[in-house]
């Protein structure tokens, strides 16, 4: 492999930046500006120098082995002052270093799954771990990114394969007695993973959306104050209000974070019936956003509410401008902010409960490869219960639902998705 190079940290002004290379020329390429390496896993500080023996920076250096590092390769950092032209000095100096070249996005984390280092699963979770902007994105992509989910598909793998043992032992033996039957044994082994699969399976979607966000909707007819409240909740203007209505046209939409849990609010088109072609487009994508939301804020002024869009399982109904009239316990103003917190807590508290359902899969791929070994998982057991003569095909099925969860952390079927998974990746990772 050639030896690669790339600045680990943000590009910008920066108290510190960090330049790493990784592969067999790692070491030799840091001696050649530092002078002299420090020990391994010792930071030790440095004069860099170029090939000219021009000064270019006093930096820390840092030195990984081979087997002990992110790549599993050797590695040297470079711990610079973080000046722009320092940063272009000191990789201009390792590009005129034959056997270097600047590393491709992600490539640093690619070596790490390519040396076992890392699984798929893995580096899945550190994406998720470099883009998480909220407390429950960060504890997520973290318990993935440690291992947890490859940890739980090599204990479902390890099953999976003992009871296909099991069977195989009956194939090679079909000439003969065989003393003991092993289809309670294998069908034992099946119902336990199927049961942890079916858990999984269905968490995905919570953790998708802790991932992604989850969206709540205001919904209601014109002139409610929706777009009041919107603006209350984003603490600015991010909609217009009027008096008029039907003032607001489009979705807009407000990122929150709420208790660590990435919320997307919606300020939709009032629902009504209208000549008003544009409106009309308007609402139709009201009741599309708000229909797919996870949940629903309904508003109501004076009139009951009467919408073309019902009201599911934890939405919530409450009257609007509260601070016109003697305001009730469901009740909220856009305009001074009354039963604003009310809100908010409750809206939390509901997704919260939700998120508390999230499992380890975390994206629609696991998802997709959780079901193909339950549905192998079933027509195994299917096989099972005709007999020990369809045995052969039982064991096939289980090695279809063997090969699903290898995928998981990349053993099998994986080199499609990997270029786009890395492509999401900074040079320097």
């Amino acid at each position: 492999m050639s030896t690669i190079y790339a600045l680990a940290t943000a590009h910008g002004k920066s108290g510190v930046a960090v330049i790493r290379l990784s592969g067999p020329r790692a070491l030799d390429a840091a001696k050649t500006l530092a002078g002299s390496l420090p020990e391994p896993r010792v930071a030790g500080l440095r004069l860099l120098k170029d090939s000219d023996g021009v000064l270019l920076d006093q930096a820390l250096v840092l030195t990984f082995m081979a087997g002990h590092s992110f790549t599993g390769e050797d590695v040297a950092e470079l711990h610079l002052h973080g000046g722009p032209a320092t940063i272009k000095a000191v990789l201009q100096t390792l590009g005129d270093i034959d056997g270097l070249r600047m590393a491709e996005p992600g490539e640093f984390t690619r070596r790490a799954l390519e040396n076992g280092c890392l699984d798929l699963a893995q580096i899945e979770g550190l994406s998720d771990l470099l883009e998480a902007e909220t407390e429950a994105q960060r504890k997520q992509a973290l318990r993935v990114f440690s291992g947890a989910l490859g940890d739980k598909a090599e204990s479902w793998r390890s099953q999976l394969i003992r009871a296909a043992a099991l069977l195989e032992a009956t194939i090679d033996f079909a000439d003969e007695d065989v003393p003991v039957d092993v289809t309670p044994g294998v069908s034992d082994l099946l119902d336990s993973v199927t049961a942890a699969l079916n858990v999984e399976a269905s968490g995905v979607q919570i953790s998708e959306r802790i991932r992604d966000g989850f969206e709540v909707a205001i919904v209601g007819a014109p002139n409610v104050g929706k777009s009041s409240l919107l603006n209350r909740l984003a603490g600015r203007d991010a909609a217009i209000t009027s008096e008029i209505a039907g003032t607001t046209r489009d979705v807009i939409e407000v990122r929150m974070d709420l208790n660590g849990l990435p919320v997307t609010i919606l300020d939709t088109a009032g629902l009504r019936e209208t000549d008003d072609t544009v409106e009309g487009i308007g609402i139709e994508r009201a009741l599309e956003r708000a229909g797919n939301a996870d949940l629903r804020v309904f508003l109501y002024d004076t009139e009951p509410l009467n919408l073309p869009l019902q009201a599911e399982k934890d939405d919530i109904i409450l009257h609007s401008k509260a601070d016109l009239y003697d305001g009730e316990a469901d009740s909220i103003s856009g305009k001074t902010g009354q039963g604003l917190s009310e809100l908010t807590n409750r809206i939390t508290e509901i997704l919260q409960n939700r998120a508390a359902g999230a499992s380890t899969a975390i994206r629609e791929r696991h998802r997709t490869a959780i079901l193909t070994a339950l549905a192998a998982l079933e027509s195994a057991k299917t096989e099972l219960e005709y007999g020990i003569d369809r045995s052969e095909l039982a064991a096939e099925e289980l090695r279809t639902a063997i090969r699903a969860l290898d995928s998981l952390v990349g053993r099998v079927d994986v080199e499609h998705i990997l270029d786009e998974i890395f492509a999401s990746f900074c040079l320097g990772k």
